[in-house]
């Protein structure tokens, strides 16, 4: 009998690790996706805006204008993008080594421990539904004062 319930732990485990596999591929997937349409997108739109530059790309005009308004700013939104994911990702390695984690499971034991504790208010007892944003601001401006 126990090894029975050992068998079926072993195909559950398997079950799940195949999940997390697909979960994790299917988020990158839309990800990446999602990441190069809204780039592809920029580029049509400033290429778009800015025909005159990929009419005049031979002479030293056109030369100058690359340099100047759309270009400029989107050559700044690929390496600002660049950077932003690369920073990124080196910091959340950089966490991840340094916590002496050696899988996702542990980390997240780790974090648990380490980070504070968030405090559930069930039922809440301060006010959840607000008519407009100015009724919102209204009561923090309000709240922060009790």
């Amino acid at each position: 009998m126990n090894e029975v319930g050992v068998a079926i732990d072993a195909v559950a485990a398997e079950k799940q690790r195949k999940f997390r596999i697909q979960a994790a591929a299917f988020m990158g997937l839309v990800g990446g996706i999602s990441a190069l349409f809204g780039f592809s997108r920029t580029l049509a739109t400033a290429k778009k805006a800015d025909s005159k530059v990929l009419q005049q790309q031979g002479t030293r005009q056109g030369i100058i204008l690359m340099d100047e308004g759309s270009t400029l700013a989107l050559r700044a939104l690929g390496w600002g993008t660049l950077y932003a994911v690369l920073g990124t990702g080196a910091f959340c390695y950089g966490v991840w080594k340094l916590s002496g984690a050696k899988d996702f499971e542990e980390f997240r034991l780790k974090m648990g421990r380490t980070l504070p504790r968030i405090t559930k208010d069930e039922p809440p007892t301060s006010r959840t539904d607000f008519e407009s944003l100015t009724d919102l601001m209204k009561y923090v401006a309000t709240w922060t004062k009790e």
